[in-house]
């Protein structure tokens, strides 16, 4: 590529988007949004107990300095001029919690990963303390019910069963932090000067973080007993942490810093309050901006920080409804089963019978999240006939996404008063398409996919160009670029669909209260 070509390109971005499933390296063209190379490794998952998720931390930073290496190499081989980068967003999996010592700059555990059950116990204890018995106790600070799924519960676990975390919470060595608060002390330089930050995006997906003050709360800290001195300093998801210290990219700033779901509200250009996405990975996220005010739900969703994007500008928020299994109820079929061998296969297999044949899964592998939040439920598959069989069952696991995602929007639709016209789409998941017309015909409304579908990556970098000091991609409403969307149209009348939702409702009930926490023997019985 001759020097004048280089030139041309412009300004480079490049955005880690650490997942739960894989980590991904990418980098955009900051004035176009086009997407020049990326390179991606998956991650391995432990399950050492029924119920625990685990992550090795060091393998996820080992595979963020793979995926930026190898990307590296790709563009040099394109030509491009690796000076041209500019500023890297992160982007990554929420609530997994990481404790590690700031001295040694080990990890003194493992990552435990949002979907971990093993705190079902803490949960109830710290229920049990409040006035009522009441899940939503700190919900006006925080906007989330005390679940299993964000992350003071877990420090509060590994503080209560892991020795070497209590010794070197004690000592004030410990450090603690979400994913992102581990790769940019990690990047940065570690134990040698390492930041230690997280963004307000992360920071409101950990229970000690008030969605009002936009900062660390005492009170919340309190309840769980938890020294604030371990946790990171919150900053804003646009803005220069600190410069990466080593590998290809030495001293380029990391400047963009979003939980995986706010960047792709960014990434799709959901800037407006009453827009809205929904990202289909290994879980399913539908985030609608509610603009410069926290709303409350009344109807199961969470209240979330959307972004910063600036120390000066105002944080966003949004109404969240989460879902645990989506993507990873795919992965079940293809590991647990062993019905399909690549998750790609599930669509032919669906598309075989093109119904479930009132067969109905309900994938409650972690419990119901939103807008149920019940961590007694489990998994069921009902309404099974001799003649049902596997591509039966890969359709209703198919429509059990879609499903889950009606429920979630009938709750925005109540809270926010105003019904949506369309849903906007992203992840791996979209690729389906049989999936994304299920979910058509079964909302009743249009679904709208961008064809540049990483829209999480692309959201990490627009936060990272975009930062003083960078500046290099404008966020400017007539700056945007035009995006190309494929569109879905439902194609069943509504009557069959609320008769198939209504099955499905049914079966939900089915998969209620059906854990307690008594412990299993090794034959899988309560003792």
């Amino acid at each position: 590529m001759a020097a004048s070509d280089r030139i041309m390109l412009g300004p480079l971005v490049g955005a880690i988007d650490q997942g739960t499933s894989s980590t991904r390296f990418l980098v955009f063209n900051a004035k176009t949004a086009e997407l020049l190379s990326h390179h991606q490794v998956e991650i391995k998952q432990k399950f050492p107990k029924e119920g625990w998720v685990e992550q090795d931390p060091k393998q996820i930073l080992q595979s963020v300095y793979e995926c930026m290496e190898r990307t590296c190499e790709k563009l040099s081989q394109l030509g491009i001029d690796l000076s041209n980068i500019k500023a890297i967003g992160v982007s990554n999996q929420r609530e997994t919690t990481v404790v590690w010592d700031k001295i040694t700059g080990e990890p003194l555990y493992n990552a435990i990963v949002w979907l971990d059950l093993r705190t079902q116990s803490t949960v109830e204890r710290l229920i049990n303390r409040t006035p009522g018995k009441n899940k939503n106790h700190l919900k006006h600070k925080t906007g989330l019910p005390i679940s299993t799924y964000f992350s003071a519960v877990k420090l509060r676990w590994l503080m209560d069963n892991v020795d070497e975390v209590r010794s070197a919470v004690h000592s004030g060595r410990a450090m603690f932090g979400t994913i992102d608060s581990w790769l940019i002390w990690s990047l940065t330089g570690a134990k040698n000067g390492g930041v230690h930050c997280t963004d307000v995006t992360n920071a409101s997906r950990t229970m000690l973080f008030n969605v009002h003050t936009l900062d660390w709360d005492p009170e919340l800290c309190q309840f769980f007993d938890i020294p604030m001195e371990i946790l990171p300093k919150v900053r804003s998801s646009s803005e220069i942490y600190g410069l990466i210290k080593s590998g290809s990219l030495t001293g380029v700033p990391i400047s963009g810093c979003l939980g995986d779901q706010s960047a792709a509200l960014v990434g799709q250009m959901c800037f407006k309050d009453g827009l809205a996405k929904n990202t289909y990975g290994t879980g399913c996220f539908l985030l609608y901006n509610t603009g410069q005010k926290p709303v409350m739900s009344e109807h199961g969703l969470l209240t979330t920080v959307a972004y910063k994007l600036g120390r000066d500008k105002p944080a966003c928020y949004a109404l969240e409804g989460s879902v645990a299994i989506a993507g990873a109820v795919v992965c079940w079929l293809k590991d647990n089963l062993g019905i399909i061998q690549s998750p790609e296969e599930v669509e032919k297999l669906a598309a075989s019978v093109g119904t479930s044949y009132g067969c109905y899964f309900v994938p409650a592998f972690s419990g119901l999240y939103a807008p149920y939040w019940e961590p007694s439920a489990r998994g069921i598959i009902c309404g099974l006939t001799q003649f049902t069989n596997r591509s039966h069952i890969a359709f209703a696991a198919l429509e059990a996404v879609c499903f889950q995602t009606r429920e979630i929007l009938d709750a925005m639709n109540k809270d926010s008063g105003i019904p949506l016209k369309q849903l906007q789409v992203d992840g791996g998941m979209t690729n389906n398409k049989l999936l994304m017309q299920l979910q058509a015909d079964i909302l009743c409304i249009p679904v709208v996919k961008p064809s540049m579908p990483e829209t999480t990556a692309l959201g990490a970098a627009m936060a990272a160009g975009a930062a003083e000091g960078v500046r290099v991609w404008s966020l400017e409403p007539e700056d945007l670029t035009a995006v190309t969307c494929e569109r879905f149209e439902p194609q069943i009348n509504p009557e069959e669909s609320e008769f198939r939702y209504a099955r499905w409702k049914k079966a939900v009930a089915k998969s209620m209260n059906w854990e307690t926490t008594a412990p299993l023997n090794g034959n899988g019985l309560k003792i």
